[in-house]
């Protein structure tokens, strides 16, 4: 696997469907219970025994019982997002899903992987927006998968591990991460909130949309598209997307 740079990848697009009725992500932590953790850094950095035990002291029993329900019968494999930062590749989703993997007898999938760097932690919207993470790795046709990460922002990441594992014939029926504001749960963009952002920006940012990013406004999350609608132009979005490449 080649791990390549943004500007390497600018004119690859993502790979995307709408994510209507799409449950919400299951969060098992405050963010400030897991970034204030004394061994965040290292473990966000690459080191798996850091990332063990801020699993360990932050993984929340209800909601390991809460993904038990959503999963029902099925046994889905469970593909964490292996994502790579300026230090290192993160540690904590993939120890994150071992942990899910041993209390609910699952099996991990390290097959597939991120294959950008994309720097994400601490950046803005629009920097989250601009810098797209790429996915590689083998899917298994007909399989049920359910995605585990560490965080969930505004929601990019998720729906576009779901669009690769689903373009290549797997199902998502679930997410998972250790931590997130409680409003980016919701990767399901309401219809509300779609007509809203293109009543605001018109029609010809939606055609750049997709140019740039290779789907309508209709396969952003609920979080993406607020965000733009609350965004006062167009000129504005376009330049700060910019600037975020």
């Amino acid at each position: 696997m080649t791990v390549i740079n943004q500007t390497a990848s600018q004119q690859i697009k993502v790979l995307r469907t709408p994510l209507h009725g799409f449950p919400d992500v299951i969060i098992h932590a405050t963010e400030t219970s897991v970034k204030k953790h004394p061994r965040y850094k290292e473990a966000k950095s690459g080191d798996s025994e850091a990332a063990f035990e801020l699993v360990q002291v932050t993984i929340n029993d209800e909601q390991v019982e809460n993904l038990r329900i959503l999963l029902s019968d099925r046994k889905p494999l469970l593909a964490s997002a292996h994502a790579y930062e300026a230090e290192g590749v993160n540690a904590i989703p993939e120890v994150f899903a071992d942990e899910l993997a041993q209390r609910l007898d699952l099996v991990v999938d390290s097959g597939i992987v991120q294959t950008n760097v994309v720097a994400h932690t601490g950046a803005n919207g629009f920097g989250r927006l601009a810098r797209q993470p790429f996915f590689e790795g083998v899917v298994t046709t007909g399989q049920d998968y359910v995605l585990v990460d560490d965080f969930v922002g505004m929601g990019g990441t998720l729906a576009n591990l779901r669009g690769y594992i689903e373009a290549q014939g797997g199902k998502v029926i679930g997410a998972v991460t250790l931590t997130g504001k409680p409003y980016s749960a919701k990767l399901s963009l309401e219809q509300t909130q779609l007509q809203e952002l293109r009543e605001k920006h018109g029609t010809n940012i939606e055609s750049w949309w997709q140019e740039n990013f290779g789907h309508s406004f209709d396969c952003l999350t609920q979080s993406e598209a607020r965000y733009l609608a609350r965004t006062s132009d167009v000129d504005t979005i376009r330049d700060r997307i910019a600037e975020a490449k």
